[in-house]
């Protein structure tokens, strides 16, 4: 710091470092002024106003009585005012009801995407694509088949798929062959002892002689090349469901093939949206 002020006239305080580095006793702009006092104006006006200020476990209140919940309870009833003929109208109506009014079906459907979201895309995917090793919703290939009606029993029942394991009553050579059997199908191959082995074991009495499947049994149709288990390898994966099977209590490899109950966490309109919803994704029957 210098004893002496090098720059005198200058209105500084008198504090140089390295020469010429000091302090100045200026005051600020008239604008930053102007704009400083014009906050301080506004932010009393805002505290007149407005919610503001804590006091103990409560906080000024404003003369407006505004608050953000009551700004959004208002808009909401807003929403709920357009919404409600529709939603009066759902409530009476059934899922197919609802699917055949081209007006209130679009409706639904718009309504509905954040249902959809919230409680099925986790395992169906967006738009209904189909999360690994989940099934497909676009698409027109149903197991229990692809009413609303239908859908909405699954939605309110949830679903369990049922296949025992056969590594057990099969040779490892005759699991191969029969997956290769199943895969062929799914190609439009045929195998005469593939298909012997598939008759013989029992295959026909879910999936059919023609190995299409039945949808009052949910078991898969093995011909159309859509799989419940979509892997890479299509041979490995058939090989070890039959193996192992689909939710076999006695086999700890067995497939995991469930669709929770949604019945006793939606109501009877939810449940009617989502189904006309996921009818629409795809090929509904």
């Amino acid at each position: 710091m210098a004893d002496k002020n090098p720059f005198p006239g200058e209105n500084n305080t008198g504090h140089i470092w390295d020469d010429n580095l000091r302090e100045l006793q200026n005051p600020p702009p008239k604008w930053w002024t102007i704009a400083f006092w014009l906050s301080v104006v506004w932010w009393i006006g805002y505290g007149v106003l407005y919610p503001m200020i804590p006091i103990g476990q409560g906080f000024t209140k404003g003369v407006m009585g505004w608050t953000q919940i009551k700004e959004y309870e208002e808009g909401l009833a807003e929403i709920e005012a357009v919404r409600a003929p529709y939603e009066s109208r759902i409530a009476e109506m059934s899922a197919a009801e609802i699917l055949a009014d081209d007006e209130l079906r679009e409706y639904t459907r718009a309504s509905s995407r954040v249902l959809f979201g919230d409680y099925c895309s986790g395992c169906h995917g967006a738009g209904g694509a189909g999360g690994p090793n989940y099934p497909v919703l676009a698409d027109d290939d149903w197991l229990y088949g692809g009413s609303v009606e239908t859908i909405v029993q699954t939605l309110i029942n949830g679903r369990k798929g049922i296949m025992p394991s056969h590594a057990k009553v099969l040779s490892a050579e005759q699991i191969d062959q029969l997956a290769a059997y199943v895969v062929g199908l799914s190609e439009g191959k045929d195998d005469e002892a593939g298909k012997q082995l598939y008759m013989s074991s029992g295959c026909l009495a879910c999936h059919g002689v023609d190995g299409k499947g039945m949808q009052a049994l949910g078991s898969a149709n093995l011909t159309d090349a859509v799989w419940r288990f979509n892997e890479p390898d299509l041979l490995a994966s058939a090989r070890h469901t039959i193996a192992h099977g689909v939710n076999d209590a006695n086999d700890p490899k067995t497939r995991e093939a469930v669709m929770p109950a949604f019945g006793d966490r939606l109501s009877q309109d939810e449940i009617k949206k989502l189904a006309v919803y996921v009818h629409t994704l795809g090929g509904g029957q």
